[in-house]
């Protein structure tokens, strides 16, 4: 069974967030995803990969645990998601804390989407060097998962160190919520089999790929799974795709190269405008779940 989310930056202009995901779930959606960025910098020196002019929510998105936790606390089934996270943004052993928390909290709703970000100037505003992201990322990321895991945890590394300390609560999953990596570089696929749960790529259309020599869906499925076998993993990869356009036939396809999850996006607007593409985005999903 193919599982629907959706999207939306959650931003001081839009439908709130409470208000979206009830609405979401009133509709049988599986799960709400945030994005987030703690701030853009005034200078705009780098460009946006988007595109020319960066979209105003981007400088305008609500922090997304705070967000996510005003969802949980209205809903009961919905799975509460950031899409992306930008962990070289975020103090590990807080990030930790606020993460457990929203778990304990939502009774272990939580999906943890990651990224390393692409604006050099904002991550430096945190302190972490563009060349050293996913280095920072994966460190923290690990630090994160002995802290939801162990009574005394401690971490040492290059960028992450700390003697072992008491942090609660624990999620309510062994070892932290699922997280899957919104990334697909030639590496992402040794770093989901390494310290992730899944991929989570950005959807591009086909077209619109092929031309500029994008994302291969159906090989970045084969290659996360083949990663994962080499690192002797037991369990299974999720895959999960956001920015799906609510084509049948796209849909379909995107099924068929193996993701199990599809997240349609949401322009961050007010709810007359949100709430009626929430009932079209559902009846395209209960087709497939019938």
């Amino acid at each position: 069974m193919t599982a629907f989310g959706v999207l939306m930056f959650a931003t001081d202009y839009a439908i709130p967030p409470h208000t979206l995901a009830a609405e979401a779930e009133a509709r049988g959606f599986e799960s709400i995803f945030l994005p987030e960025h703690t701030h853009i910098p005034a200078s705009r020196a780098t460009p946006w990969p988007g595109g020319a002019e960066l979209p105003r929510e981007y400088s305008h998105t609500l922090d997304p645990f705070v967000a996510l936790t005003a969802a949980a606390a209205v809903t009961k089934t919905i799975k509460l998601a950031t899409g992306i996270c930008l962990v070289t943004e975020r103090d590990p052993i807080l990030m930790a804390k606020q993460v457990a928390s929203l778990d304990l909290l939502s009774r272990g709703r939580v999906i943890l989407g990651i990224g390393a970000g692409w604006n050099v100037e904002e991550m430096a505003n945190h302190g972490v060097a563009f060349a050293t992201r996913w280095k920072v990322t994966r460190e923290r990321v690990l630090a994160m998962r002995r802290i939801w895991s162990d009574d005394a945890a401690e971490f040492h590394g290059e960028f992450v160190d700390f003697d072992p300390i008491w942090s609660y609560p624990k999620p309510m999953r062994v070892g932290g919520p699922p997280i899957l990596l919104g990334a697909s570089s030639r590496w992402s696929w040794q770093r989901i089999a390494e310290y992730c749960d899944g991929w989570m790529p950005i959807h591009q259309d086909a077209r619109r790929a092929q031309a500029s020599g994008g994302i291969d869906y159906a090989d970045g499925v084969r290659r996360t799974r083949d990663a994962w076998q080499r690192a002797g993993r037991s369990d299974s990869p999720d895959f999960s795709i956001f920015g799906v356009p609510p084509n049948q036939r796209r849909i379909e396809e995107l099924i068929g190269f193996g993701f199990n999850r599809l997240v349609f996006g949401l322009p961050p607007a007010d709810a007359d405008t949100v709430v009626p593409l929430l009932d079209r985005l559902a009846e395209v999903a209960s087709g497939f779940n019938r």
